[in-house]
């Protein structure tokens, strides 16, 4: 008889704990949405809960973005945090590489890209772009005493390195025809200067931004920059999100306020040291 009554109270308790965790269970599936119906998943607002964003970057590419003691800063990497505080987007910005980052954004493994990217026709065949956020131009970096005197005299039989898959690269094949066998191609702009200053070519062709930062940052390696702005045309850089993306309007959205509200001003001057042309990546815009 002890026995059974013992057995009888142990199995009610069983009970009792089971029907307490069944509840507990039940209330944390509510509270994270992971027990509502189609129905209920429907109504609700797809605007109200904004995913963490994927950012794909190449961070070597100063002053844009590059590595300072293991963290990615940078105009861009400032802008982008403004830019994304702005939209309401929280992001994770991964450093994979300039091809990569083309890569990644066309196949859809990020939800954009940001590393000083023109825009152009022939990536918009392929990309979504914001709207522009930064004006640009090429400029040629060459040796003190140089006789490139603009963007002409490297049709000269001179040899030029840049950056492949870039405007640079266009731009000096717009001179020297494609493919041009004085064209050295490189996968970042660091060793394009390299093989200039080792003596393997007589100019590089990059962002104006790029070339400045290294001449001035590197005043040993006597470095003088030639501004052409009729040989190379203005350029404007954009964010590049995959075709068809459901972001590019907050973006776009973003990017212009951060424009209009001052901040964009702050970060420039902070990287570049000037005012930038505000008016006239605004009318970009329009």
């Amino acid at each position: 008889m002890k026995k059974f009554t013992l057995l009888a109270i142990v199995m009610i308790f069983s009970l009792i704990l089971g029907a307490c965790g069944t509840s507990q269970s039940s209330g944390e599936s509510q509270t994270t949405g992971g027990n509502q119906t189609a129905d209920e998943n429907e109504s609700k607002d797809p605007g109200s809960e904004k995913k963490k964003l994927k950012i794909v970057t190449d961070a070597n590419y100063a002053p844009f973005v590059f590595l300072d003691k293991g963290e990615m800063v940078g105009f861009d990497v400032d802008f982008m945090n403004a830019v994304a505080k702005e939209a309401g987007y929280e992001f994770e910005m991964v450093n994979v590489g300039w091809d990569p980052l083309f890569v990644e954004v066309k196949g859809k493994t990020a939800d954009l890209g940001i590393n000083a990217i023109t825009i152009n026709d022939d990536r918009k065949q392929t990309y979504d772009f914001s709207v522009p956020y930064y004006l640009s131009t090429n400029e040629i970096l060459v040796p003190e005493g140089s006789d490139i005197k603009s963007a002409a005299d490297l049709k000269n039989d001179k040899i030029v390195s840049v950056l492949g898959g870039t405007t640079g690269q266009e731009a000096i094949e717009a001179l020297l025809g494609k493919n041009h066998k004085n064209i050295k191609k490189f996968d970042n702009n660091n060793l394009a200067i390299l093989e200039m200053i080792s003596g393997g070519a007589d100019a590089v062709v990059a962002d104006n931004a790029v070339v400045e930062e290294y001449a001035k940052n590197n005043p040993n390696q006597k470095l003088a920059i030639i501004k052409d702005e009729e040989g190379f045309e203005n350029e404007f850089y954009g964010l590049m999100f995959p075709k068809g993306s459901e972001y590019k309007a907050d973006f776009d959205a973003a990017v212009t306020k951060v424009l209009e509200n001052g901040t964009y001003a702050e970060i420039y001057e902070k990287w570049f040291g000037v005012a930038p042309d505000t008016d006239t990546i605004l009318k970009q815009q329009q």
